[in-house]
């Protein structure tokens, strides 16, 4: 703590404007040296901990639990809590019950004979478990957390000891009170859902919400209503945001992969997109087209799914495609310093031949029936493709589900973060072949490192926001596209992307997207170093947390690299990806004493959960363990709260010497 007589009535008089406003929250001396005695308090509790995920991809299921056992960090307490007095069976339904309440307490009913009895030994169990969780926090802050229907009670159990002989009446009665009162199930679902809040501090989520799972829409309403989160944009999440822009090469990209997977419920259940006349127009325009390579992902389409409807996204599939080719070429055309006309492949198709000509060699198409193709200019929209695409677009852009979901991402996310060391972004920085940060060139100018993050990062925002000049949005608009797919894009980072290749030929040479020099070097200390440096991060607990591409278990391959400078945590939460990663996804907890990487297994359904107390199996690994524990004051909260108790004391110094008049 700095000492007080250090500040002098002198040193203050520059500063006597702001410490008159901040007399408004303070307005006598016992108000200010109350607030610095909580304060310091604060700074001497441990750090709360934080909680990183990527690449989520729609798994909602998958997701929610994970929230619900903080990787595992709830079943850690209660095996912590209880050791050997209870059996692990009984443990288990204590975990369940505090990750599925509503649920648990439909099946204890059924099957419990003697209820009350039931109730009076959870709730002992739970507050014992929401003590421990509540313990590193300030009395304030859990108040803060608390239900209003059950504030005062819980706080009562929670800050007395059953272990006192005068107390142990109190608390029973409380207890028995709330069971015969007919509050029990409200009462468990409050504390069970406390400790859940209370066990993750500050979540993270490091990029690509959206794509390929179905429920996108049902983790973006589980974040809106989180306590505390931030989001470092994906590429999938900039594409959607492409698209509730209103960008139509975003629209038809979210499209195709929603058909590419089978999935329907985020676009229709979720954001009532009308995919009416999309259906429309492709049951006309691919009648008697079998659409053999647009079927769905066969590992990840929705098994409800029957071969009409399979059928008919086929269709949707290949006729969004074919948009997406045409519309894309516009942008190309716009923009020839994107130099992405090797992109433009369309006209390198010869249809009478069916053949994909390249560099002077003919590759055989996998599907060469493009009816709505005109050879001689085979970027032109047909009438029908023009009218469907303003549709879509419209849809999109009035869809107010959307709009709530991208204002929370605009509000808590951005492209990257600086967190108590750690600098966390989705995927890379571009680099030179040395090591060295790429010059990117974005309109008239050049930027690399963090500039360049800064940089698209205000051109996402432009492209979504403003409104003032037209010029500047439409170039933010057709850059938002870029960014998704863009060679020197920092969330792509790729040389090309290679969708039409994927689609059409057999040949993996043109298929392979070759990635950028920072994948490569991603496992050199120095350059990581580097990175962090031109964040304004140095010391030897300092690391980068990416996803973005998955590490693949399976191969032997490591999340950790660059000696755990860099921690890759996309180890396949999307069911897609199960198959390459070999696992179910990596989970990062950073809590006060170290920083643990979390590797799971497939989480089969809540519904197993609940009813067989099926867990996500996990194997947890210590990253790094620090011999002392450590407190809010080492954290970047600490040195924002040691900053408010500086201007504190400068203020009890301004009334003390008269500056500043109490408020009695």
């Amino acid at each position: 703590m700095t000492a007080q007589n250090s500040i002098t009535p002198e040193s203050i008089a520059t500063d006597l404007r702001y410490l008159q406003l901040l007399s408004r929250s303070f307005p006598t001396i016992a108000d200010a040296a109350t607030e610095i005695i909580n304060l310091e308090a604060i700074l001497n509790l441990p750090k709360g901990t934080e909680h990183f995920l990527t690449d989520i991809h729609g798994e909602d299921e998958a997701f929610r639990h994970v929230l619900k056992n903080a990787s595992g960090a709830v079943k850690r307490k209660v095996n912590e809590i209880f050791g050997n007095t209870l059996r692990e069976v009984e443990k288990k339904e204590i975990c369940t019950l505090i990750y599925y309440p509503e649920e648990k307490l439909r099946l204890v009913k059924e099957q419990e004979t003697d209820l009350d009895d039931w109730y009076l030994i959870t709730l002992n169990q739970l507050v014992k478990v929401c003590q421990n969780v509540s313990s590193k926090y300030t009395r304030s802050k859990v108040r803060k957390s608390l239900p209003k229907e059950f504030s005062y009670i819980i706080q009562e159990l929670l800050h007395e000891s059953s272990i006192e002989p005068n107390k142990h009446a109190y608390i029973d009665v409380i207890i028995s009170t709330i069971i015969s009162i007919k509050r029990a199930d409200e009462f468990i679902i409050a504390m069970c859902n406390l400790i859940q809040r209370l066990t993750i501090d500050s979540l993270h989520i490091v990029g690509d919400i959206y794509d390929r799972g179905p429920g996108a829409h049902i983790i973006m309403d589980t974040l809106c209503d989180y306590h505390n989160f931030d989001i470092q944009w994906g590429n999938h999440d900039i594409l959607w945001m492409g698209a509730a822009a209103g960008n139509t090469s975003c629209i038809a990209n979210v499209i195709r992969m929603s058909m590419r997977y089978g999935n329907l419920n985020t676009l229709e259940d979720g954001y009532s997109i009308n995919l009416l006349p999309l259906a429309t127009f492709a049951m006309d325009t691919y009648a008697d087209d079998p659409c053999t390579i647009f079927k769905t992902k066969a590992n990840v389409s929705d098994a409800n799914h029957n071969e009409k409807t399979l059928r008919l996204i086929a269709q949707m599939h290949k006729a969004i495609t074919v948009i997406q080719f045409k519309l894309e070429a516009g942008i190309i055309d716009r923009h020839p310093e994107f130099e992405l006309n090797d992109r433009k492949l369309l006209d390198k198709i010869d249809y009478e031949k069916g053949v994909f000509v390249f560099e002077g060699k003919e590759y055989p198409l996998r599907d060469s029936h493009f009816p709505t193709i005109d050879p001689k200019d085979p970027y032109k929209l047909t009438p029908e493709e023009d009218e469907l695409v303003k549709k879509l677009q419209d849809s999109f852009v009035n869809s107010e589900k959307l709009k709530k979901h991208m204002r929370c991402l605009f509000t808590y996310g951005g492209m990257y973060l600086v967190c108590n060391s750690n600098l966390l972004y989705h995927a890379s920085i571009p680099l030179n072949a040395d090591g060295s940060f790429k010059d990117v060139t974005i309109g008239k100018k050049k930027y690399k490192g963090q500039a360049l993050l800064n940089k698209v990062d205000q051109l996402i925002r432009t492209a979504y926001f403003d409104e003032e000049s037209a010029k500047e949005k439409q170039f933010a608009m057709d850059y938002i596209w870029y960014v998704w797919c863009g060679p020197d894009s920092p969330s792509f980072d790729k040389k090309k992307m290679a969708t039409f290749e994927r689609y059409f030929l057999t040949d993996k040479e043109l298929q392979k997207e070759e990635k950028g020099y920072y994948y490569d070097m991603r496992d050199n200390e120095t350059v990581c170093d580097n990175i962090l440096a031109e964040f304004g991060i140095t010391g030897p607990h300092s690391h980068i947390i990416n996803g973005h591409v998955p590490v693949k278990t399976i191969k032997g391959e490591q999340p950790m690299k660059a000696n755990g400078k860099l921690l890759v945590i996309d180890g396949g939460f999307s069911k897609a990806y199960q198959p390459e990663t070999g696992i179910a996804g990596y989970t990062l907890v950073y809590h006060s004493h170290g920083m643990q990487l979390v590797q799971h297994e497939p989480f089969q359904s809540s519904q197993k959960a609940i009813e067989e107390g099926q867990d996500i199996k996990s194997t947890t690994f210590v990253i790094e363990f620090n011999s002392q524990r450590m407190m809010v004051k080492d954290t970047d909260k600490g040195k924002v709260l040691e900053a408010q108790i500086f201007d504190l004391q400068k203020l009890l110094v301004a009334y003390r010497n008269g500056l500043i008049k109490e408020k009695v």
